[in-house]
């Protein structure tokens, strides 16, 4: 019998790479990376991606797969996690796929169908992106369809073109491409959270150390290798704010501080997201007491 896919969800600085060694320590289990800005090469400290080191022999899967040039595509993500997955099913180990990004873990492990493209009508929605901004555009889908509107932070220009995309060509609201919460492979979802104050409190602190780790030389680097030409990497937290530092346009103090007031922003909605989904298990925060709670619910679903 193939062991069930675990996993390990909840918002960004809640502890969820912490919980996964535990969980694949103790299960003999294979971590799959489900944090969409982790799969882009270079991008390690401002995704605080685990060293090689940090991953203390786990093996770990879709890290460093696409160059930050590349536009990030859900769909091809699903065909290589659930690959991954077969694969360490296969041999016997536990798959564990670990992340932040929800509709990247239910691509993984639910019947998500992706609507195809459109690149006339693509193309016309990035220029509108790239003129009027992503706030004007997040105000026309929140007129369309609300509740993928409240999913979707109103900074994420590449979502909400694709949300704006799939209502065009389906005629229906983003939100009905998405359905029931059900898995098409057997799983179980962990959830870590944490009171909003510590919540707080983290986020502050992961980018103070991103800063330390140099996060500016590593987003000068990428930046020669072609990250601002990236509609996904060029985007991402922390990477968008020292890019506009670097252009001239915030000190690096704003730059920081507004790395801080995004990450929170996106907390907040990370939070809404799983709290959605009714087969999450939660826990209050990745301590020995809650790993232990995860491994028991773990082993009753017969994954250890």
């Amino acid at each position: 019998m193939l062991r069930p896919v675990i996993a390990v969800v909840g918002p960004t600085a809640a502890g969820k790479s912490d919980l996964s060694l535990v969980l694949a320590r103790a299960l003999g289990g294979e971590v799959i990376n489900a944090d969409s800005m982790q799969l882009y090469r270079g991008m390690d400290i401002g995704t605080a991606k685990l060293t090689v080191a940090e991953r203390a022999g786990v093996p770990h899967h879709l890290l460093d797969i696409w160059p930050v040039t590349r536009a990030a595509s859900v769909s091809e993500y699903q065909v290589l996690a659930r690959a991954a997955i077969a694969a360490i099913q296969e041999r016997d180990r536990t798959p564990i796929l670990v992340g932040g990004s929800g509709l990247y873990v239910r691509a993984a492990i639910d019947d998500l169908q992706f609507p195809g493209t459109d690149p006339g009508l693509r193309s016309s929605l990035e220029d509108e992106l790239a003129r009027l901004g992503p706030g004007a555009l997040h105000e026309r889908l929140a007129a369309r369809d609300p509740a993928a509107a409240a999913a979707i932070l109103p900074s994420n220009g590449r979502r909400i073109v694709r949300a704006l995309e799939v209502i065009e060509l389906s005629g229906q609201p983003f939100t009905a491409t998405l359905p029931g919460y059900e898995s098409v492979l057997p799983a179980v979802q962990v959830g870590v959270t944490l009171p909003r104050a510590e919540l707080d409190r983290r986020v502050a602190e992961r980018v103070d150390r991103m800063w330390q780790r140099g996060l500016v030389r590593e987003v000068r680097d990428l930046a020669g290798a072609g990250l601002r030409e990236g509609r996904t990497a060029s985007r991402a937290l922390g990477y968008a704010q020292v890019l506009r530092f670097l252009d001239g346009e915030w000190t690096e103090a704003e730059a920081a501080a507004q790395t801080v007031q995004a990450t929170r922003r996106f907390v907040r909605r990370q939070e809404s997201w799983f709290r959605r989904d009714p087969r999450v298990v939660w826990l209050p925060g990745p301590g020995p007491e809650n790993a232990d709670q995860a491994i028991t619910a773990v082993r009753a679903a017969g994954a250890g």
